[in-house]
Protein backbone atom coordinates (compact mmCIF):
# COMPACT_ATOMS: atom_id res chain seq x y z
CA UNK A 1 0.00 0.00 0.00
CA UNK A 2 0.98 3.53 -0.70
CA UNK A 3 2.48 5.91 2.07
CA UNK A 4 -0.18 8.74 2.96
CA UNK A 5 2.19 10.95 1.39
CA UNK A 6 1.56 10.03 -2.04
CA UNK A 7 -1.86 10.73 -1.80
CA UNK A 8 -0.79 15.25 -1.58
CA UNK A 9 -1.54 16.99 -4.64
CA UNK A 10 1.31 17.83 -6.23
CA UNK A 11 2.39 19.44 -9.24
CA UNK A 12 4.84 20.85 -11.88
CA UNK A 13 5.29 24.63 -13.48
CA UNK A 14 7.45 26.97 -15.27
CA UNK A 15 8.66 29.22 -12.94
CA UNK A 16 10.20 32.37 -15.60
CA UNK A 17 11.91 34.08 -12.50
CA UNK A 18 13.82 31.05 -11.93
CA UNK A 19 14.26 30.01 -15.13
CA UNK A 20 13.15 26.34 -13.90
CA UNK A 21 10.82 24.10 -12.97
CA UNK A 22 9.18 24.49 -9.78
CA UNK A 23 7.28 21.26 -8.12
CA UNK A 24 4.35 22.51 -5.62
CA UNK A 25 2.34 21.10 -2.79
CA UNK A 26 -1.40 22.26 -2.97
CA UNK A 27 -1.47 21.00 0.85
CA UNK A 28 1.54 22.32 1.41
CA UNK A 29 2.34 25.77 0.24
CA UNK A 30 4.97 27.19 1.30
CA UNK A 31 6.88 24.48 0.06
CA UNK A 32 8.19 24.08 -3.52
CA UNK A 33 11.65 21.97 -5.31
CA UNK A 34 13.45 23.99 -8.41
CA UNK A 35 14.91 21.68 -10.87
CA UNK A 36 15.66 22.26 -14.12
CA UNK A 37 14.07 18.79 -14.97
CA UNK A 38 10.22 18.93 -14.37
CA UNK A 39 10.61 14.93 -13.78
CA UNK A 40 13.09 15.54 -11.07
CA UNK A 41 10.98 18.85 -9.82
CA UNK A 42 8.15 16.51 -9.28
CA UNK A 43 10.29 14.01 -7.50
CA UNK A 44 11.68 16.31 -5.57
CA UNK A 45 8.16 18.52 -3.89
CA UNK A 46 6.91 14.12 -3.54
CA UNK A 47 10.12 13.64 -1.63
CA UNK A 48 10.40 17.13 0.49
CA UNK A 49 6.63 16.20 1.04
CA UNK A 50 7.48 12.91 2.67
CA UNK A 51 10.25 14.02 5.06
CA UNK A 52 7.49 16.90 6.42
CA UNK A 53 4.21 14.55 6.89
CA UNK A 54 7.33 12.13 8.88
CA UNK A 55 8.79 15.31 10.93
CA UNK A 56 5.15 16.81 11.50
CA UNK A 57 3.79 13.10 12.63
CA UNK A 58 7.17 12.52 14.64
CA UNK A 59 6.59 16.08 16.46
CA UNK A 60 2.27 15.02 17.07
CA UNK A 61 1.80 18.44 15.25
CA UNK A 62 -1.41 17.87 12.55
CA UNK A 63 -0.71 16.54 9.55
CA UNK A 64 -3.27 17.98 6.83
CA UNK A 65 -5.45 15.40 5.23
CA UNK A 66 -4.62 15.23 1.45
CA UNK A 67 -7.36 16.76 -0.83
CA UNK A 68 -7.50 13.35 -2.83
CA UNK A 69 -9.19 11.63 0.81
CA UNK A 70 -11.40 14.38 1.54
CA UNK A 71 -15.53 13.73 0.93
CA UNK A 72 -16.84 17.00 -0.84
CA UNK A 73 -21.05 17.39 -0.56
CA UNK A 74 -20.97 19.55 -3.60
CA UNK A 75 -22.49 22.22 -2.40
CA UNK A 76 -20.43 25.80 -2.87
CA UNK A 77 -21.86 28.70 -2.03
CA UNK A 78 -20.50 32.26 -3.37
CA UNK A 79 -22.05 35.72 -2.80
CA UNK A 80 -22.34 37.58 -5.64
CA UNK A 81 -24.01 41.71 -6.62
CA UNK A 82 -27.53 41.47 -6.51
CA UNK A 83 -27.18 42.46 -10.13
CA UNK A 84 -25.13 39.45 -10.91
CA UNK A 85 -27.70 37.32 -9.24
CA UNK A 86 -30.53 38.93 -11.02
CA UNK A 87 -28.67 38.55 -14.77
CA UNK A 88 -27.83 34.75 -13.99
CA UNK A 89 -31.34 34.50 -13.35
CA UNK A 90 -32.48 35.98 -16.28
CA UNK A 91 -30.09 33.81 -18.57
CA UNK A 92 -31.34 30.76 -16.61
CA UNK A 93 -35.09 31.35 -17.62
CA UNK A 94 -33.93 31.86 -21.03
CA UNK A 95 -32.47 28.92 -21.10
CA UNK A 96 -34.92 27.24 -19.39
CA UNK A 97 -32.59 25.77 -16.92
CA UNK A 98 -32.34 26.12 -13.16
CA UNK A 99 -29.65 29.24 -11.80
CA UNK A 100 -27.56 26.08 -10.36
CA UNK A 101 -27.79 24.25 -13.57
CA UNK A 102 -26.54 27.57 -15.51
CA UNK A 103 -23.84 28.33 -13.00
CA UNK A 104 -22.67 24.79 -12.51
CA UNK A 105 -22.64 24.47 -16.30
CA UNK A 106 -20.70 28.16 -16.33
CA UNK A 107 -18.35 26.65 -14.05
CA UNK A 108 -17.60 23.43 -15.92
Amino acid sequence: MANISDRYTCRVTWSAEDQEYIGLCAEFPSLSWLEHDPEKALAGIRKLVKATTGDLASNKEPVPEPISLRSFSGKVLVRVPPETHRMLAIQAAESGVSLNHLIASKLA
